[in-house]
């Protein structure tokens, strides 16, 4: 049903009601229905727990943000020990191509979380992203910083 993607194997428990397909969410703890979305949403999530040591209770899954006087959710929003937004991270379906534009995307969120790292990803292919406040640019990274490095200040 759901295609391999690239992120490590996730310990996802998937449940089957009424002919639908169910996944626990362990960051909001219930069960959402399984979208190609939200099968990328879950692996990233495992992945920032067993691949990043993010700990669990520092994730945020949908988290509210206001941009233009309009309310959305970001798909996951990793914070430091002192609450402070640390990463953001913008996930599509695995057809979906990551373009500029989602990148535009999660750099709108940004503007009202201040986070200092981005990473958007379809399951398939991850971009990772430090801002650099001094020159207001965005820099590409080949990997994503581990949670201790990106909470080093």
């Amino acid at each position: 049903m759901f295609i391999p993607l690239n992120f490590p194997r996730a310990p996802l428990k998937l449940v089957r009601k009424n002919g639908q397909v169910f996944v626990f969410c362990t960051v909001r703890k219930k069960n959402l229905l399984l979208t190609p979305e939200e099968w990328v949403r879950q692996h990233a999530i495992h992945f920032l727990i067993q691949e990043k040591q993010v700990p669990f209770g520092l994730i945020a899954s949908e988290f509210a943000v206001k941009v233009n006087q309009l309310n959305r959710r970001c798909d996951v929003v990793v914070f430091g020990p002192d609450g402070t937004p640390k990463l953001v991270v913008e996930c599509k379906a695995p057809d979906v191509k990551l373009t500029e534009n989602v990148l535009y995307q999660i750099a709108q969120y940004n503007f009202s979380l201040q986070a200092d790292y981005l990473m958007i990803t379809n399951g398939l292919d991850h971009f990772y992203c430090a801002i650099d406040r001094a020159t207001n640019t965005i820099e590409f990274m080949e990997t994503l910083r581990s949670w201790e490095e990106m909470t080093i200040s």
